[in-house]
């Protein structure tokens, strides 16, 4: 994987990050304007950023999916005016979060683009977006909201749900085969019916996985049993919702999927129920095996041990014991724990970091721990709440590493 920033020629706040994986390449880029001026002008220069990047790569590249994180929810209107003149009818799948960049400015992005032989992108409205490759197929949903007559946090995850259900429809998917999902939902810690609005998206998501077998497609013989998605469930501005997902078609026989669980926590669907009466459903992480190359999806992940909740009040002992956390998640290890030796990753393989932070204020010190962990790991540091009070820090990521064979 090879990681470009501010040295390699791009604005300061920008960073990107290429992994060749054989049948294609992928690149993940991410931009905080610089500037504190105007939206138009922070958002000309989001542009130029990605007008510069994509125009040096050795072959053409397609943007497949996008998320903004948005200061206010007034900037969205010239946001979706600019990005469609920039891409035209190429315009990817976007997510609009209002979750406030750290830094002040008006808005980030995050963008993935992919490349290569045979790549073949398919467009099924604004929400829904396929790339296909070797006889393999990803099927984007972004931007996933549910209608305005959805009451409540439960109601508002069943109808974004379904919604998400017929975008894939439309693409030819299913949820069956989602492998990572996100919610972003307002207020996501204050109450509703006597609980958090947060529980109130787990009760939603547990009655609508009831009858989802996931992963019950060949994907090898590692995957015959139902498996929850990688997800993150992170709080944004107002109270709306907005969900996302990623699923996976193929019949290749040389393809694994494996969830992963780490032996320092509680798998999140196993919580007690003091935590949320109906427990989160969904996976520490998923990996990938396709051919030689290994993808890595780590969930929304805290200062959790077990089940409980580490260093209340101290955004950097948060932050340490996050990463700590993840190292032991992706580790090879761990992968062999799960009957796959020869996978697994470090800290370093990780090709980008969302970090969700609760206070604007603790930048800095979680920055601080993140570069001299990650290294130059292009990263986003937005404002938002996390589904416990007392933690201050989560942090989301995607690695890409080799199988030893």
């Amino acid at each position: 994987m090879v990681v470009c920033g501010p040295g390699s020629d791009l604005a300061e706040g920008a960073a990107c990050s290429g992994v060749d994986l054989g049948d294609s390449v992928r690149l993940a880029l991410l931009i905080t304007p610089r500037g504190s001026g105007k939206v138009r002008e922070q958002v000309r220069e989001v542009l130029s950023v990605m007008r510069t990047v994509l125009e040096k790569q050795r072959q053409p590249m397609a943007v497949t999916v996008q998320t903004v994180f948005l200061k206010e929810a007034r900037t969205r209107g010239a946001c979706e005016r600019a990005f469609a003149e920039f891409y035209g009818p190429r315009l990817p799948v976007t997510n609009y979060v209002l979750q406030a960049p750290c830094s002040g400015a008006a808005l980030a992005v995050e963008v993935w683009a992919i490349g290569g032989k045979g790549v073949r992108v398919e467009h099924f409205g604004p929400q829904g977006l396929a790339v296909s490759y070797d006889r393999v197929r990803w099927v984007h949903c972004a931007d996933i909201r549910p209608d305005g007559a959805a009451g409540g946090a439960y109601g508002q995850t069943l109808a974004a749900l379904g919604r998400m259900g017929a975008v894939l429809a439309k693409a030819g998917s299913s949820f069956q085969r989602v492998v990572r999902t996100w919610f972003y939902l307002g207020g996501i810690t204050e109450p509703e019916a006597g609980v958090q609005r947060y529980h109130e998206l787990n009760r939603a998501r547990t009655d609508f996985y009831h009858h989802v077998c996931f992963s019950c497609f060949s994907l090898g013989s590692m995957a015959t049993r139902g498996v929850y998605p990688a997800s993150t469930g992170i709080g944004m501005a107002g109270r709306g919702l907005v969900a996302g997902c990623l699923a996976l078609e193929t019949d290749r026989d040389d393809v694994y999927l494996v969830p992963l669980e780490n032996p320092q926590q509680t798998p999140a669907y196993a919580y007690n129920s003091k935590h949320s009466p109906q427990s989160p459903k969904f996976s520490r992480a998923v990996a990938l095996v396709l051919g030689h190359y290994v993808t890595t999806w780590v969930s929304g992940t805290a200062s959790i041990v077990d089940s409980e909740s580490c260093h209340p009040g101290d955004p950097e002992k948060q932050t340490v014991q996050t990463l700590d956390n993840i190292e032991r998640l992706i580790a090879a290890d761990n992968f062999a724990a799960q009957g796959l030796k020869g996978a697994g990753a470090s800290l370093r393989d990780l090709a980008k970091i969302r970090v969700y932070l609760k206070r604007p204020g603790d930048l800095a010190k979680c920055r601080a721990v993140c570069e001299r962990r990650l290294g130059p790991v292009p990263a986003i540091y937005a404002v938002a709440d996390i589904c416990r009070p007392e933690l201050l820090v989560e942090i989301e990521g995607v690695a890409f590493s080799r199988l030893a064979r």
